[in-house]
């Protein structure tokens, strides 16, 4: 099965984009945040209930914005104009990447310093939302940015 690596997507996404005028790369924006929401739905629909506080977190951050704190690595982001991200964390749940992936057995610290902890089972629930929705995805902002070129080139000719 071939790897998902959204990094190296994006990466040939915004050297494909880079030749696209300004003007087509704002008419794709609806289909990239569209694209985006979708994935979040998923993503809560994916996400182990407890409190809820987890599906909760999981946010759609558009172009040219910036993420929620501590919603990815830590820190904030900023959305490139060709991005819209999907991040699960804020401030009060810093915890996602924990369910995603799962721990190992460890020894706790803190409070419960010297007790040993048995790790969890992961509960993938973003990885399998972003494999579920790419294939739409794809194909909503590969029409997008068809329709935008073919715009485009109809109010070019007609200059």
């Amino acid at each position: 099965m071939a790897e998902f690596d959204l990094n190296a997507q994006a990466a040939r996404l915004a050297k494909r984009l880079e030749a696209i005028p300004v003007a087509i790369l704002a008419a794709v924006r609806p289909a990239l945040v569209q694209s985006a929401e979708d994935l979040a739905q998923v993503a809560r629909s994916l996400a182990p209930e407890d409190s809820g506080d987890l599906k909760a977190s999981i946010a759609v951050t558009p172009p040219g914005a910036e993420t929620p704190a501590y919603a990815e690595g830590g820190g904030r982001r900023i959305a490139a104009d060709n991005q819209a991200l999907v991040t699960a964390g804020n401030p009060e749940q810093r915890h996602g990447h924990l369910v995603e992936f799962g721990t190992k057995p460890h020894e706790n610290g803190g409070l419960f310093a010297g007790t040993q902890h048995p790790g969890t089972e992961a509960q993938p629930f973003l990885l399998p939302a972003a494999r579920l929705t790419q294939d739409r995805a794809k194909r909503r902002i590969g029409r997008a940015v068809g329709k935008a070129v073919r715009e485009a080139a109809q109010a070019g000719g007609n200059d």
